[in-house]
C-alpha cells in the first residue's frame, strides 16, 4: 500500500474511514455502486477473482481445478490461500456471513 507524506491529515485513519463508509451502506446495491465509483474495472475484476477463489479453497479444491473453473491465475490462487491462512481473518468473516457461500 502506498504511504502518504506526513503532511496529509495524520489524525485520520484512511483505511478505517473507508471501512466505516462501507459499513454505513445499507444494501448490496449501495455497496456495489460505491465500489464501482471507487475502483477501476481492473481493480474490481481482481477483487472479484479473489473472492470467487475463497469458497473453493475452503472446500479444499486443488489449485489447478480452481484455475480451470475460474480462469484465475494459480499465482493469485496461492496468494489468496496464504491470506486465508495468515491474514487478518476478513475472508473467513465475510464467508461466514454470506449465506450462499457459508461453510
Amino acid at each position: 500500500m502506498k504511504r502518504r507524506a506526513h503532511d496529509i491529515d495524520n489524525a485520520e485513519d484512511p483505511l478505517g474511514s473507508l471501512s466505516a463508509a462501507l459499513a454505513g451502506l445499507r444494501s448490496t446495491a449501495q455497496i456495489r455502486a460505491f465500489l464501482e465509483d471507487l475502483c477501476t474495472p481492473a481493480e474490481l475484476e481482481a477483487m472479484t477473482d479473489r473472492w470467487r477463489v475463497v469458497p473453493l479453497l475452503e472446500q479444499s479444491v486443488p489449485y489447478r481445478e480452481i484455475h480451470e473453473r475460474t480462469q484465475v491465475s494459480v499465482t493469485t490462487i496461492g496468494r489468496v490461500a496464504r491470506t486465508l491462512e495468515r491474514g487478518a481473518g476478513g475472508y473467513a468473516a465475510a464467508l461466514s456471513r454470506h449465506p450462499a457461500r457459508s461453510r
